[in-house]
């Protein structure tokens, strides 16, 4: 097994990056809901550490990552990981990067769960996760990075999870919030942040570890990082900006959630693109992303359904923006295992972007929604009325998150 040292200590390095993204996405989301519920909200993202981990191993990565089935799904010959320890995947060994995929897996359920926080019963969220990831992201990550994968043969590009992690877990955010119903008296009691400073500490900490999801997506340490290194803090700070301008011009203040929710969602747009396109392009896409997820958020109240923390608004509409524009702003001239986009004169690239846009919607959508109907018929999905008033730290857990 030959291996360069340089690519491997990067690659180690961002897979931390991209497990710090979970305490992250936790923080972020636990300032978001009310104090009775903080508790149950982090332990969304931290039980998917245990869940998908051991699923990971046993045979997830296998699904994602394995010898294909058709172009659908990985065969179990990487069941367990025994066979990856004494080989290379490229440059780098290939428990290396069974290792940075596993935190992508582990961080896209946890997504999810901000859909329908202060409201599910946590069993049922224990077994949603394992069986979404199984069902859900492993085939989606087959599809469009495995060599083998259908999606990834018709040409879709999506450099770091613009359509597998975000997309994915955006459409079946918005399946949830449908299926569960609306928390007890949304909208007409107010459903404040209990700790907006918690929420910029936790999108603080996303900025940081994105460089790991996008920069180390280059498995290498040479020039294609350092792009998704620069395209990634471009498309951040331009969807902090898209937000905080539209929300300027709507409610005629901007708001710190309004940064914090700009920037996570810039960094969504961007993450298909960041090793595709130039940072001129990156601006373009995080600004364009950002200004489209507030209408999206805001826009919620008016459709009538519940996304409490905007997952499908800011994931799902910033995944598929940003897969879309992919195809608008790709160079190949920027990196030889791209395509050129419709600004190159490759206007046909917009095809499988649309494509992978709409069959990883609407897959995640019809899978999640046959999984939350099982689960709600077996075990039960939500708490009782008077439990969700208590709060779902003292009813599912037995805890508080503040003494006072």
């Amino acid at each position: 097994m030959k291996v360069d040292t340089g690519d491997t200590a990067w690659l180690l390095v961002s897979t931390a990056l991209v497990l710090f993204m979970t305490p992250g996405l936790a923080l972020f989301y636990g300032g978001m809901v009310r104090r009775k519920n903080v508790l149950s909200t982090l332990m969304h993202a931290f039980a998917a550490l245990p869940i998908v981990t051991l699923q990971w191993v046993l045979f997830g990565y296998s699904l994602a990552f394995g010898p294909s089935i058709g172009g659908l799904v990985g065969g179990l010959g990487y069941a367990g990981l025994a066979p990856l320890a004494t080989e290379a995947r490229g440059t780098v060994p290939h428990l290396a990067f069974c290792a940075f995929q596993m935190m992508f897996a582990v961080i896209t359920p946890a997504l999810v769960a901000g859909a329908f926080a202060e409201r599910m019963r946590f069993p049922a969220y224990a077994v949603f996760v394992l069986l979404w990831s199984t069902l859900v992201y492993d085939p989606v990550a087959h599809w469009v990075w495995s060599e083998s994968g259908w999606l990834f043969k018709m040409g879709a590009l999506d450099f770091a999870g613009g359509t597998v992690v975000h997309l994915s877990a955006g459409a079946s955010a918005l399946v949830c919030a449908v299926v569960l119903g609306k928390r007890v008296g949304y909208p007409h009691e107010r459903h404040q942040p209990h700790n907006l400073t918690m929420t910029l500490t936790g999108a603080g900490i996303l900025w940081f570890g994105w460089f790991g999801f996008n920069a180390g997506s280059a498995l290498g340490s040479g020039a294609l990082a350092a792009l998704s290194i620069v395209t990634t803090h471009v498309g951040a700070a331009a969807g902090a900006l898209g937000w905080i301008v539209v929300e300027w011009w709507q409610r005629g203040k901007p708001t710190a959630l309004g940064v914090a929710s700009g920037l996570v969602a810039g960094l969504v747009g961007i993450t298909p693109a960041a090793g595709f396109v130039s940072p001129a392009a990156a601006a373009v896409i995080g600004f364009v992303a950002g200004a489209a997820c507030y209408f999206a958020v805001v826009g919620k109240e008016r459709l009538g359904y519940d996304d409490a923390l905007d997952a499908f608004g800011v994931h799902g509409v910033g995944g598929a923006i940003g897969a879309l524009l992919t195809g608008v702003f790709a160079q190949k001239a920027l990196n030889d295992a791209g395509r050129d986009g419709a600004l190159a004169g490759n206007v046909a690239q917009l095809g499988p972007q649309f494509a992978g846009i709409v069959v990883v919607g609407l897959y995640a959508a019809i899978v999640t929604w046959l999984l939350l109907k099982a689960i709600d018929k077996v075990i039960g999905l939500r708490v009782a009325e008077d439990e969700e008033r208590e709060g779902l730290d003292a009813t599912e857990h037995g805890e508080t998150g503040y003494a006072s």
